[in-house]
């Protein structure tokens, strides 16, 4: 979608925001649910997942034409902040 002002692409970043924040609020959700199947701290980190995770979105970035380096980078921090989510829920858990 072309734009005809500086304000219409802020209001398409800000609509594409809101729908990427609430995906993460999803994935959240998810996130915690897995760790409830997870025995011990390894299984939080799983860096097999990781590493296929990872190469998924790199694919997905060039077959819809993102900067692939980008979105690894963003899936990067996005992973280690909720493996940090886990890993203080499965302490705090006591299991």
């Amino acid at each position: 979608m072309k734009c005809s002002s500086l304000e219409e692409v802020r209001e398409n970043i800000d609509r594409i925001d809101d729908s990427i924040i609430r995906l993460i609020a999803e994935r959240a959700e998810y996130v915690r649910q897995a760790a409830l199947f997870k025995k011990d701290e390894d299984g939080v980190k799983a860096p097999d997942r990781v590493k296929a995770v990872l190469q998924k979105v790199r694919e997905k970035a060039e077959k819809y034409g993102a900067p692939a380096d980008i979105a690894e980078t963003v899936y990067r921090n996005m992973i280690a902040g909720f493996i940090g989510m886990e890993l203080d829920n499965f302490k705090n858990d006591k299991r």
